[in-house]
């Protein structure tokens, strides 16, 4: 197992057309190659082809795809290689989607790039090239990024969300957009959350599993395709740990024994469960409690699991899942043979590996 305070540098693979990979040109790689020479990464996370970054100083990194300033380096130019985001060294979580949401020490939200559907939570619609603070509260602790909307945990386990909402994914009971965040219901009760492509999912203290939004292709686990607007309980079991909404309309969760379930949109294999049949319930990947981090990126999937064994299945064309090759996968397969790999990268990731590890 790695220790959580190890020096981490960072890999990556995949589709590297406008410098997401950040490897200082836009060549994609089907091997995960090191970014840059540097082991003091401490958080990752990648949108659509542009990605952000901590160090341990706490400094912000981005770099990759910039329209609409989703770099947040005031500007709208494309950048191959990591730069900084101003000169603070006080950033404490980082979330991207469209836009990118980032929290600072001191539990203030900032955001910045992509607003069409306000998921900013600036009031408007209007795109920011460089952070602007969410509000003027010091109460955030938690942040995921849809695609064009945006969820959040506040210090008193309050749950709030902001950005589009015209496939419910907002919790409010309807389907109206929302460019300021509001809360979702009463209760203060909530621990863990992700947004995915168009659905929410959130794990109470109480470590149960709940869901909303589009279902389409049964991503909320409810066993069937209704959409829903308010979060509903997905089965009745209080054993959930982790949850990770996809950006195909799949969703994936790990139980408090390590095992690893999957639901919603299957047509790449991104389900893990050795064909390409879509799920409306929960289904156990495989039989093993081994299982410790989860991300359903694009069309495929990416685990590490708690020997620090890093994972990947599902759409391949562009070299994603780190195989050395282009051939999609219906089951988990080990990247490479290392037992050093401690993070990976949340977000829509569009088909690109990016990890960290010793």
């Amino acid at each position: 197992m790695v220790s959580p305070s190890a020096p981490l540098t960072l890999w990556a693979s995949g589709y590297n057309g406008i410098g997401g990979l950040g490897l200082g040109d836009i060549v994609s790689r089907s091997s995960p190659v090191q970014v840059g020479v540097l082991a003091t990464w401490s958080q990752i996370t990648s949108g659509q082809s542009h990605s952000v970054a901590l160090k341990t100083d706490n400094t912000l990194w981005t770099w990759g795809y910039n329209t609409d300033g989703r770099l947040g380096l005031g500007d709208g130019a494309h950048r191959s290689s990591p730069v900084q985001v101003g000169t603070l060294a006080s950033w404490s979580q980082i979330a991207i989607g469209f836009s990118s949401l980032a929290l600072k020490n001191d539990n203030t939200l900032w955001a910045w790039g992509y607003n069409a559907f306000g998921s900013l939570g600036q009031g408007d619609v209007i795109k920011r090239s460089s952070p602007v603070q969410v509000g003027t509260l010091s109460t955030w602790s938690q942040i995921s990024a849809g695609q064009r909307h945006s969820v959040a945990l506040k210090t008193n386990g309050t749950l709030w969300v902001w950005g589009q909402g015209t496939k419910g994914q907002l919790g409010q009971g309807d389907i109206i957009q929302r460019s300021s965040p509001v809360q979702v219901g009463t209760l203060a009760t909530w621990s863990k959350i992700s947004g995915g492509m168009y659905h929410s999912l959130s794990i109470k203290t109480d470590n149960t599993l709940w869901g909303w939004g589009q279902n389409t292709k049964g991503a909320l686990g409810l066993a069937d395709v209704v959409l829903r607007s308010s979060p509903v309980q997905v089965g009745t079991l209080a054993t959930w740990a982790q949850i990770s909404g996809g950006y195909q309309e799949h969703s994936f969760a790990i139980k408090t024994d390590g095992t690893l379930w999957s639901w919603g949109q299957n047509d790449n294999g991104q389900l893990g469960l050795a064909d390409v049949v879509l799920r409306s319930s929960p289904v156990q990947v495989g039989t093993l409690g081994t299982w410790s981090q989860i991300v359903g990126a694009n069309n495929h999937s990416l685990a590490i699991k708690t020997d620090g064994t890093l994972w990947a299945w599902g759409y391949n064309t562009n070299g994603g899942l780190g195989l050395g090759d282009a051939i999609k996968r219906s089951s988990p397969v080990q990247v490479g043979t290392l037992t050093t790999w401690t993070i990976i990268a949340k977000g829509p990731t569009a088909q690109a590996l990016l990890a960290l590890r010793v």
